[in-house]
Parts: C-alpha cells; structure tokens; sequence
C-alpha cells in the first residue's frame, strides 16, 4: 500500500530523515518507534505533504505522492492525525468533526459517518457542543482521531497518541485503535510507548538520529535486547 524507499529530508542543514526506506502492507498496523527527535513526526509529515523530501520516493497505492499536495493526498486515502492533536479549540467536537469531511457533500454520506465516529467514540456525542478546548486530554485524543476518520481513510497515520495520557486512557485509545485497522483501516503508528505500540503491530521500524536501525515483526521487536534495553526499560 505505502512503499517509501531512499526518502531524505532536510530541516535547513539539518539532516532529519537519511535515506529512509520502509513499507507499510495493506490492512496491517506498523509502527515507527525512537525517541524525540529521531526523526518520527518528519516522516508523517512528508508523507502527508507537508514538507518535501530532497532525494527518493513516497509512493501510495503504486502512485508516486512526492509534491503532492495534502489536500490532494487527503482526497487519495491517507489522513493524518498529528503529534499534539491540533485540534481547532474554540470550535465545537461537532464542527471539528465535520472540518474532517470537507472533502465530502452529500449529507446522508456525513450523517452516516458521524454515527460510525460516535460508535467508536460515544463520549463524542456526548460532548459535541461543546468546545474542543473544554475536553479532557483523552476525550481530545478521541476527537483529533475522529476528525481524522471523517475522511474515510484507507491509511490512517497516528503521531504519538498516547503522549500525556493516564495508562487507563491509553489502554481504552489503544483498544479503539485495533478496532479501526480490523475493520479494514491500514495504520502507521508513530510511538514513543514501545510496549503498548509493538504489543499491537504487525511490523514495527526502530529511527535513530533519522536512520533505520532495527527492523521486525512487532512480536520480534519485543524480545529484540537493543529494543528491550532502549525503550522498554530494560
């Protein structure tokens, strides 16, 4: 589905991304795991199109997606749920939710995937006059995730989250996670949380400095000692 091969990226003389190769299998969970700056969000990024790779290619569905634009990748099948949420705050989860299904305007179509949303999330109904910014971290989590969906997306890229949440919301985000691929959505996953990630991955890519260092089945990557040593606490 995802085939990303020799991509780099440069942040002014930064080099963030070095000859970055790897490939994401229709249906499967695969995750990206390292520690801040190993070049985890760059990677989303260039895919979604926000910035450029200098050298390689990104290609989706065997079309190249290089210098696309991201509304134009959107329209493909690939949303984006960034590190942070990036929610719009003074925005009801209603009107955040529907700034998701821009692309679309048949009513019926949205009205449908509002119930899909609420099914996954049924705090969301709940909530949905009131402003993004008036919801728990979690309940945030959900929305930014749910927005996401409102797109129908066959590729859903997820930019740590977990970050700043309780276990016990994790547990219950991570649940929600599994339940979206099983129901046909493809994921890359981007994590800090090296347990829980691979604890649900098919394939898991291990980025040091903007290189690949450890590639495996998430299974694998568990039991690997450099993984265990470096981000399970061992």
């Amino acid at each position: 589905m995802l085939k990303i091969t020799n991509i780099e990226v440069y942040y002014g003389n930064i080099y963030a991304l070095k000859n970055i190769s790897l490939e994401v299998d229709q249906g499967n969970i695969v995750t990206v795991l390292g520690a801040n700056g190993a070049g985890k969000s760059t990677l989303l990024k260039a895919i979604s199109g926000l910035i450029f790779p200098v050298r390689g290619g990104i290609e989706f569905m065997q079309e190249r997606i290089n210098g696309i634009s991201p509304h134009r990748i959107v329209r493909m099948g690939i949303s984006h749920v960034p590190e942070g949420r990036e929610l719009f705050p003074d925005l009801t989860v209603l009107e955040n939710l529907m700034m998701g299904a821009y692309i679309k305007k048949k009513i019926k179509e949205i009205a449908d995937d509002l119930d899909v949303i609420y099914g996954y999330f049924p705090i969301l109904r709940e909530r949905k006059s009131q402003n993004a910014s008036s919801l728990s971290g979690g309940e945030q989590q959900m929305l930014a995730i749910g927005r996401a969906l409102m797109s129908n997306p066959r590729l859903l890229l997820l930019d740590e989250p977990s970050l700043g949440l309780a276990p016990r919301v994790v547990e219950g985000i991570y649940r929600i996670i599994r339940g979206i691929n099983g129901k046909g959505t493809t994921i890359l996953l981007v994590e800090q949380n090296a347990k829980v990630a691979l604890t649900i991955a098919n394939y898991g890519y291990v980025f040091e400095t903007g290189t690949v260092t450890v590639v495996g089945r998430g299974a694998d990557l568990l039991q690997n000692e450099h993984v265990k040593k470096a981000y399970l606490g061992r």
